[in-house]
């Protein structure tokens, strides 16, 4: 996996959904081979050469300026964070130093204290470093989990299928396209690489899903699950950065709302763990 593929795929991927309609363009002939906006097209919309957009598409986009990726994602229709990776991903990408996954002794005191909210330390490709105990007691035994597989993404994947239920689609969609996002800021870690190439060969969902190539950072998300002691827990998920962690990406919150059903079974979980 390196950006030049990663450029060429995510811009066929966004040329691909688009008509001409859709950016003002009358279609020429009624035999189009390939689903989307042509490559002349997209560049007629965007103000640019073909072969200008020939050699981004090809992943050879070192050399472009600013202005022209700016105006190849207007052309694209593209959003606020598929712009972001765009202007990422056509740069060749800084070396990623490496990191020891590690959680600071400051992280664990703050895990500790969430006494009724689930909370999880992730590292750049999604593992699991540090929780607390009520997030074990929600989500499974970590400690169990073999490292390699101690990531939200292999969890969401495979044994956390049946916690989310009905909305595990939904909830996997969001986190593909998060993960590339991560994918797009790490693009020279290798450990990132290999959790993706792990997953694309282990998992037909994930592939799917990760072919299509969304991109959207994590934000503020409600989620169902289906657990197995105290029923359906309805919580509010946020994503906090922690800043100057290169190894501890994000400190993830669990939390339902107060007075609640799902509060009063987290307070059940809680309990049971102080009983212990």
């Amino acid at each position: 996996m390196d950006h030049r593929a990663e450029l060429s795929g995510f811009l066929r991927s966004r040329r691909a959904r688009l008509r001409p309609a859709d950016v003002g363009l009358r279609p020429h002939g009624s035999g189009r081979r390939v689903p989307g906006l042509r490559r002349e097209e997209l560049a007629v919309t965007a103000g640019v050469s073909i072969a200008h957009y020939t050699r981004l598409e090809q992943g050879r986009g070192d050399n472009v300026s600013d202005q022209v990726l700016d105006a190849v994602a207007a052309a694209l229709r593209l959003d606020g964070d598929e712009r972001a990776h765009l202007h990422r991903i056509a740069r060749r990408p800084p070396r990623c130093e490496p990191t020891v996954p590690e959680v600071p002794p400051g992280t664990r005191h703050l895990l500790d204290s969430f006494t009724l909210t689930p909370a999880l330390v992730l590292g750049r490709h999604t593992q699991v470093l540090g929780w607390n105990a009520l997030a074990g007691a929600v989500f499974g035994d970590f400690a169990s989990i073999p490292v390699r597989r101690r990531t939200v993404t292999h969890l969401l994947f495979g044994e956390h299928r049946a916690l989310y239920g009905a909305g595990w689609e939904a909830a996997a969609v969001r986190h593909t396209a998060h993960l590339r996002v991560l994918f797009g800021r790490h693009l020279t870690d290798p450990g990132l690489s290999l959790h993706i190439a792990d997953l694309l060969e282990h998992s037909p969902d994930f592939e799917r899903l990760w072919t299509a190539h969304q991109v959207a950072r994590a934000r503020s998300a409600v989620h169902v699950l289906h657990h197995p002691v105290v029923g359906e827990l309805t919580l509010h998920h946020e994503v906090t950065a922690l800043p100057d962690g290169p190894a501890c990406c994000g400190l993830d919150l669990y939390a339902a709302e107060p007075g609640s059903t799902s509060e009063r079974a987290l307070r059940a979980l809680a309990g049971d763990l102080d009983a212990r």
